[in-house]
Formats: structure tokens, sequence, C-alpha cells
């Protein structure tokens, strides 16, 4: 019997403590973190959409297309990076 309370007990304490841990962040750290989302689909989409570009055209306009959707991929993921990191910060 007593085993089965603190089995109990156990999970009520771990269920505590992960809403607890679900509820720290606050609505302008939410917003951050959808924005800093957002701006990495763009950028995903946009580096999509080269690439797409750069397979119907060949030789070296197709490398430099190729190498901007890179380009642009690598800068939305750090601005999104960036974005979330201030978000932690937020605290």
């Amino acid at each position: 019997m007593k085993s089965i309370t603190t089995s109990r007990l156990a999970m009520i304490a771990i269920a505590s403590a992960s809403l607890g841990l679900a509820a720290c962040n606050s609505p302008q750290q939410e917003a951050t973190e959808k924005a800093a989302d957002a701006v990495e689909a763009q950028s995903d989409a946009a580096a999509d959409a080269m690439e797409d570009q750069a397979g119907m055209t060949s030789g070296t306009p197709s490398e430099a297309l190729e190498n901007q959707a890179e380009a642009v991929e690598k800068a939305g993921d750090a601005k999104s990076d960036a974005m979330k990191d201030a978000a932690s910060k937020q605290n």
C-alpha cells in the first residue's frame, strides 16, 4: 500500500513539474519564437524557389542561383536563431 502511495506522489510531482516548465514562456517569448519560426520558413521557401529556378537553368547562372539560395537559407537560419536566443533571455 505504501509503494502505491509513493508512486502516485511521484507521478503527481512529475506532472506538476511538467506543467510548471510548460508555463515558463511569457506571451512575448511565444510571439518572438513564432516570428522566428516564420522567418525561417520564409527564408526556406525563398531558397527552395531559387533552387527550383536554378534547376531550370544550366551553367554559371544555375550555380550562382544555388549559391544565393544557400546564402538566403543560412541568413534566415541565423536570424531565426538570434531571435530565439533573444526570446530565451526575455525571462
